[in-house]
């Protein structure tokens, strides 16, 4: 039957292609389907065989390079260290109660040996607060006796006596009066010191010196600590003109600024103030 039907359809091809070149490429085609079509499946069905083998020889060459990796550790070394023998133990001496001075209360905490027959005569359940533990049971306590010691040690050919306490006495407030080289802030007139010189040539009695010329002294007077002077001196030859200086130093009213020490108090301090004059005759 398939025969046939192959026959009928080269016949057909040849009925279509008669008078024509058969050298065309659609009669080869025609004429040759069956055998490039089985050729074709046997090419497939290779490829894909090939391809499913692929794997399996991949892995079969895989399994044959492995080798066994397993590893067995070697036997331990054992090392023979010699230990020191530990020294024996420290035997401690039995403790024992030491009994505390006559003048103390004590009680018996000795603990007796438990036995069938056991004395609790001896034991005391009311003990008092101010006792301790003792060897025995002692609740009077006598005085101790008193000891005399000496002050004084004698050692050698002479007497060591205890080195005595002198007790610190407060040296009070510092009264003494400071040069300028003492002082970190000198003594000042309130005002200022152009204000004091006014003051002092506005109340000088100059009617008793205009004959003489040129007169001069110096007037020294320690500042207080309160803003006063006091102890009011002058260096001037002329008596009269010294006495009229200190009376002027001391009609001038008016307060002073105590001068300062390097601690910043306040302290007595000396003050100089000269006066001079000159009469045209």
């Amino acid at each position: 039957m398939k025969h046939l039907e192959h026959n009928q359809e080269f016949r057909l091809n040849e009925i279509l292609f008669e008078n024509r070149n058969k050298a065309y490429g659609a009669y080869v085609l025609r004429t040759e389907s069956d055998r490039i079509l089985t050729k074709a499946f046997f090419i497939g069905v290779g490829l894909l065989a090939a391809v499913s083998i692929i794997p399996v020889v991949i892995s079969a060459f895989n399994s044959a390079e492995v080798t066994d990796t397993s590893f067995t550790p070697d036997p331990p070394v054992m090392i023979n260290v010699d230990k020191p023998n530990d020294p024996p133990a420290e035997v401690l001496p039995p403790q024992t109660v030491t009994p505390p001075p006559p003048s103390v209360r004590q009680y018996d905490s000795q603990v007796v040996t438990p036995t069938r027959n056991a004395d609790e005569s001896k034991i005391v359940k009311d003990i008092p607060k101010d006792a301790i533990a003792g060897v025995k049971n002692d609740f009077v306590a006598p005085p101790a006796p008193r000891i005399n010691v000496p002050t004084s040690v004698i050692s050698g050919p002479g007497t060591v006596v205890p080195p005595k306490v002198v007790p610190t006495v407060d040296p009070g407030p510092d009264n003494s009066v400071k040069d300028a080289n003492e002082l970190s802030v000198t003594a000042k007139f309130e005002g200022g010191i152009d204000a004091f010189r006014n003051k002092v040539m506005n109340r000088f009695d100059v009617s008793a010196f205009e004959d003489e010329g040129s007169v001069n002294t110096t007037v020294t007077f320690i500042v207080e600590k309160d803003g006063t002077i006091s102890d009011i001196k002058t260096n001037g030859k002329d008596a009269s003109f010294n006495a009229e200086a200190i009376r002027t130093i001391k009609a001038v009213k008016g307060k002073w600024i105590p001068g300062k020490n390097k601690k910043g108090e306040s302290v007595r301090s000396y003050f100089k103030f000269p006066i001079s004059m000159k009469f045209d005759n």
